[in-house]
């Protein structure tokens, strides 16, 4: 359930409004940490309709209680508020101050007197308007004895948190245009904070900010320095201060960039600050990122690596498929031919399963996309003189590697054991079906997938009879007397696949083998 979903009953909003409070929620944790302060997100409960209210727009009923939606808290300094308020009302009668901002669309600032179970609070009242429409209210809540003195660092912070708030009131930020920034390695408040004026210029820099730009190598003050001449000074690789990353430097765009200099890199975000129609600055976060960016390169080099891995595993296993088929050709006995084909055909479904890894950095492997020609493929070998169409109902999705090989050796092995006994001298069909079940939770939290495999032929059948196998008895029934594939197919499902199969009857004529697997998600 989204938390805008209040408003989509409301026929005053729209769509586009739940995605921007959407989006000003995605990064509203900035303001938050800026702040000092806890931010609630609150909607009434009731809302006279703008056909039905003296001002022309949807406003609160005077009785209506407000519900909270949402809920952040800064990571800069102590929470007001111990329990999660989202889904807490705010009843009529406390409420009054947020239904003044709704109706009057301006930002009203209170403070609660403080009490021996209650400190003293400053509120700042938000109202977030859209097309001159008030769609929420978002209040910041200050421990008012947090932080006293007011050090110029924190002066600076909570003046930048409500620009970016008195900029919601106006609907100029978030901006639709710009997603929300919660990327691996996007700077945060307290990785590095600066304010820059109209010009460019740094009026304000952190402590964390100054070290990270010391790092890149500049030497001196950062405040009255314009960014885009100190970069320039520096010994910056790459395509330099270019025509992407100088406008985040200045500010002037909302753009996210990385600057390299030396062995250090640095990720920077700008947020222009606006009054109106006029630009007024720009908060600006930096993060020295060198450690991230180091492991990203070992991560694509060993991703690479192990891509090259089963590149060439595979192209062994398809010389050896080779091999045996050029020794099946110079075989005299049939036998032995036709178990040289088999060898061949089961180092190629192994084969296919490694062609998938290689073109795929995760562990897991695509298995639909690899089993639908690998049953035709096992079908064709097995069918000498008949005619056999194949058929795949279901999706796999994605399976982890181990248990992709696995499966299609089963597969393979099956499909194979239909043609060549199911539908022995006649033409026929070989279908596949798959069915996801319910998944199994176990006591430690483990989650296991479960999947139900069916492969069926229209074929001679095989009476009434019905046999179902699964743990030792699979392998107890994997004995000499029978032939290799089926002692395959049982030691694969009940040691890799961890499940069962049963043998039974296809209504209509010809038999079902219904195979049950499970594997950790």
């Amino acid at each position: 359930m989204a938390f805008t979903d209040p408003l989509r009953s409301i026929k005053d909003f729209d769509a586009g409004d739940a995605e921007w409070l959407h989006l000003l929620v995605g990064d509203w944790q900035l303001v938050a940490d800026l702040g000092f302060a806890d931010l609630l997100l609150s909607f009434p409960n009731r809302v006279i309709s703008a056909e039905d209210s003296p001002t022309g727009s949807a406003i609160p009923a005077p009785d209506s209680d407000f519900t909270v939606l949402a809920h952040a808290r800064p990571t800069t300094g102590p929470t007001v508020f111990h329990k999660d308020m989202v889904g807490e009302m705010i009843p009529a009668a406390d409420a009054a101050p947020l239904r003044s901002a709704w109706v009057d669309q301006r930002i009203e600032r209170f403070k609660l007197t403080a009490t021996e179970a209650q400190p003293a609070e400053s509120i700042l009242v938000v109202p977030l308007v859209r097309n001159q429409r008030t769609i929420a209210v978002v209040s910041m809540t200050l421990d008012q004895h947090f932080g006293r003195p007011m050090s110029q660092m924190k002066t600076v912070y909570r003046e930048t948190a409500e620009d970016l708030l008195r900029m919601a009131n106006e609907g100029t930020w978030p901006d639709f245009a710009v997603r929300s920034d919660s990327r691996r390695g996007a700077p945060r408040v307290g990785d590095g904070m600066m304010r820059l004026d109209a010009h460019g210029r740094v009026a304000f820099c952190s402590p964390n900010g100054l070290s990270t730009f010391r790092r890149l190598g500049h030497e001196g003050d950062m405040a009255g320095a314009n960014l885009v001449s100190i970069a320039r000074s520096l010994d910056v690789r790459g395509n330099g201060v270019d025509e992407t990353i100088a406008p985040v430097l200045a500010g002037t765009m909302p753009w996210r960039g990385e600057l390299e200099a030396g062995n250090v890199s640095v990720t920077l975000r700008a947020i222009p600050l606006r009054r109106g129609t006029s630009r007024t600055g720009a908060l600006l976060l930096c993060r020295d990122v060198t450690e991230l960016r180091r492991r990203d390169l070992q991560l694509v080099s060993k991703d690479a690596t192990i891509r090259e891995i089963h590149h060439r595993v595979k192209n062994n296993l398809q010389t050896v498929s080779a091999l045996l088929r050029l020794q099946s050709r110079r075989m005299t006995s049939e036998e032995a031919k036709h178990g040289l084909q088999q060898a061949m055909r089961r180092v190629s479904s192994i084969a296919r399963v490694h062609e998938s890894l290689s073109h795929d950095i995760s562990e897991d492997v695509d298995f639909d996309e690899l089993i639908r020609p690998q049953v035709k493929l096992a079908v064709e070998t097995a069918s000498s003189t008949q005619t056999v169409r194949t058929e795949v109902h279901g999706e796999f999705g994605r399976l982890p590697s181990k248990c992709a090989t696995s499966m299609a050796l089963v597969i393979n092995e099956i499909a194979a054991n239909a043609v060549q006994h199911g539908l022995k001298d006649r033409n026929g069909t070989v279908s596949l079906e798959v069915e996801r079940l319910p998944d199994i939770f176990n006591e430690d939290g483990d989650v296991r997938r479960v999947i139900e495999v069916t492969v069926s032929d229209d074929g001679w059948g095989m009476g009434d009879t019905v046999i179902e196998e699964s743990g030792a008895s699979a392998f107890r029934q994997a004995g000499d007397g029978e032939g290799l594939g089926m002692q395959i197919v049982r030691t694969l499902v009940a040691s890799e696949l961890e499940g069962k199969i049963r043998w039974q009857p296809r209504e209509g004529g010809g038999t079902c083998v219904v195979i049950q697997a499970q594997f950790s998600v």
